[in-house]
């Protein structure tokens, strides 16, 4: 098995990098040079303070603290991702590392056909077989969180929490729909007339887009319940990702291309020659990963400039694919790490102006 190139992924754009990089620099200014700006004097070869200075140095520590904290975490980067692949001839969920390594994370399940993390980290799993969907806590304790669904093939998990499930309900035409099932179990269907309904995804907007397998068709379901075709012509669509640019990306089954799709409808041919593609996932660095399901039982990794290599093999029948999410950083880490950079830059301004060793 080759290993697996993930990259840690950014937790913001540039220019934000650049505004906070700017703020640290005003905060490092201010204690860089506390002359004019907190009444310092040097006199006869003496340093003396004004008292009502000492709390507005103190105020900048503070400030510069968390600013400074919140560059080393740019710089440093988040924990990096690890991999979660439905395996649906294994009957079980594989685990792979960033480093490459592969390990069950789940087993003795009925035909695993899709996954979606929420943002607490738990793993849902569409059960083609039995018509559950199970829940997987991060340490892999499951539990069912629904049953009694219609051939589930599609997960997806908005941002107030709610799970969505693609009920492919035996692909005859306009059988398929849209089941939200709420944290508390509560189900209702949001969308219906579906043609083998397969992948979903959400939009920034919150939109919801399903992947019509049978149809070759893509659903667009807005936040209001309205149901439009968004892009037609495809060939048996199964699985589909947003980039961070908000182009959905397509996984065509019956040709083995990837298509993507512009915010405004424009279909162009991403990468082609892809073996029976399943489910797709990207990387917080932008690479697409795409499940094949095909004599090689692949993962795929695909650059944003096209470039095509394996890096996982051997598997069992992959279907989806999720990413495990970057859990929050942890404010007193932050203020902590901060403080442990701001004292080494002020230490000397402190001890010059004759307000003790920090």
């Amino acid at each position: 098995m080759k290993m697996l190139d993930f990259h840690p992924p950014p937790l913001v754009e540039l220019r934000s990098y650049t505004q906070l990089e700017n703020r640290v620099q005003g905060n490092l200014s201010g204690c860089g040079s506390l002359e004019p700006c907190c009444g310092i004097h040097a006199t006869h070869g003496e340093t003396t303070v004004r008292p009502q200075c000492s709390k507005l140095i103190r105020q900048r520590a503070a400030s510069g603290a968390l600013s400074i904290a919140a560059v080393l975490l740019l710089v440093a980067g988040a924990p990096a991702q690890n991999l979660f692949v439905a395996n649906g001839g294994g009957n079980n969920i594989i685990e792979i590392t960033p480093g490459g390594a592969p390990s069950t994370f789940a087993s003795g399940l009925s035909g695993p056909f899709a996954l979606a993390f929420n943002s607490a980290g738990n793993l849902f799993e569409a059960d083609l077989g039995s018509g559950n969907v199970y829940e997987f806590t991060p340490n892999g304790a499951p539990s069912t969180f629904a049953s009694g669904l219609n051939n589930p093939t599609g997960l997806a998990v908005d941002t107030n929490g709610d799970l969505f499930v693609a009920n492919w309900s035996g692909g005859v035409q306009s059988n398929g729909y849209i089941t939200e099932i709420a944290p508390g179990g509560a189900q209702s269907t949001v969308a219906s007339g579906l043609y083998g309904p397969e992948g979903l995804a959400f939009d920034s907007a919150g939109d919801l887009f399903v992947a019509n397998q049978q149809g070759g068709y893509i659903t667009e379901v807005t936040t209001g319940g309205v149901q439009s075709t968004f892009a037609s012509g495809l060939s048996y669509p199964n699985g589909l990702a947003f980039n961070s640019l908000g182009d959905l990306f397509v996984a065509n089954q019956g040709n083995g291309n990837i298509t993507e799709i512009t915010p405004d409808g424009t279909l162009s041919t991403f990468a082609s020659g892809v073996d029976n593609p399943q489910g797709l996932a990207f990387d917080s660095a932008g690479d697409l990963y795409v499940a094949c399901y095909d004599s090689t039982n692949s993962i795929i990794q695909i650059t944003s400039s096209g470039t095509q290599s394996t890096c996982a093999s051997g598997l069992n029948g992959p279907e989806g694919l999720a990413f495990q999410p970057v859990p929050e950083p942890s404010t007193l880490g932050l203020l902590a790490a901060g403080l442990s950079v701001l004292l080494v830059c002020c230490r000397r301004r402190y001890r010059a102006a004759g307000l003790g060793i920090l």
